[in-house]
């Protein structure tokens, strides 16, 4: 009854603590799921951006980041729809750092006007990897003959069964060298004035939180709710937005549950993707 009655009361006589809302960003990120994950991308977690901008009363939005990376392409979608947002709601917006925001993770994380991140967060990795594996004489020793047929000499690049060649990894290279200048050229542009001269930051080299704040990667070091009461209030109440969830409880949209008629596949093809995603958090001792 009196929680009734509070809120039947014009706001101005309430004696409520300030709200601030919380998007949790966490997940490799890629532009799809497989049956045994979920990813982090923009068509995921694009409403609960908005449903947190759109909190007039909020004097900020929280932005919680972990992730190891993944898709450059997403991550520069999530990184622009959360400053889009900002601009357009003129609200400031406070990236706090959790276990890693390493490459794209850390692209995320550049659309906060602050980051703050723990003392032992995992930050940077600003650089470009491509990985696979080459199966050039497997199908040999299986008594395999494969068939490519193709009209363009160039498309089959980087075939996997075929012998590496020195012109496919230098144009491989030419791309990456491409997105490294798109991924340097966002860092130096939100951390103008806060980057040490130390070049090694676009390295792909990762650090400590400790480390990266010496470096100018972050703003400071602390945690979530501590930093918030302490910038908005004892009162302060976080409010959790969550991405909606389809009848039978999963995140909708964003999530690909695979080709159900070829249901094999699909989980062969959910567990390498596992297996992957294991080894981008593995990297960073996760």
């Amino acid at each position: 009854m009196v929680g009734f009655l509070r809120r039947m009361l014009p706001k101005r006589f309430r004696k409520e603590g300030v709200i601030v809302p919380v998007v949790r960003l966490s997940g490799v990120i890629s532009s799809g799921g497989g049956p045994l994950r979920q990813s982090l991308n923009l068509a995921g977690v694009s409403q609960a951006l908005e449903k947190a901008f759109d909190m007039k009363a909020a004097p900020a939005v929280a932005i919680v980041v972990n992730s190891p990376g993944g898709s450059p392409v997403q991550s520069r979608m999530i990184y622009n729809r959360i400053r889009d947002l900002a601009v357009e709601k003129k609200k400031k917006v406070l990236v706090f750092i959790e276990d890693v925001a390493a490459s794209g993770g850390y692209m995320i994380a550049l659309a906060g006007d602050e980051i703050i991140a723990d003392a032992t967060s995992i930050v940077g990795s600003i650089g470009v990897v491509s990985g696979g594996f080459g199966f050039p004489e497997l199908l040999k020793k299986l008594g395999v003959e494969r068939r490519v047929y193709t009209a363009g000499e160039n498309k089959v690049i980087l075939d996997p069964f075929q012998p590496e060649k020195q012109k496919d990894i230098e144009y491989l290279k030419s791309l990456q060298l491409e997105i490294h200048k798109v991924f340097i050229d966002m860092v130096r542009e939100r951390r103008a004035g806060k980057l040490t001269s130390d070049e090694t930051v676009f390295s792909g080299l990762f650090w400590t939180g400790g480390r990266g704040l010496e470096l100018g990667l972050i703003d400071g070091l602390g945690d979530m709710r501590q930093e918030l009461r302490k910038r908005f209030g004892a009162r302060t109440r976080l409010a959790l937005i969550a991405a909606p969830r389809s009848l039978f409880g999963r995140k909708a949209p964003g999530i690909s549950l695979g080709n159900m008629g070829g249901l094999g596949a699909g989980i062969a093809s959910g567990l390498a993707e596992t297996a992957e995603e294991k080894a981008l958090w593995s990297r960073y001792g996760l």
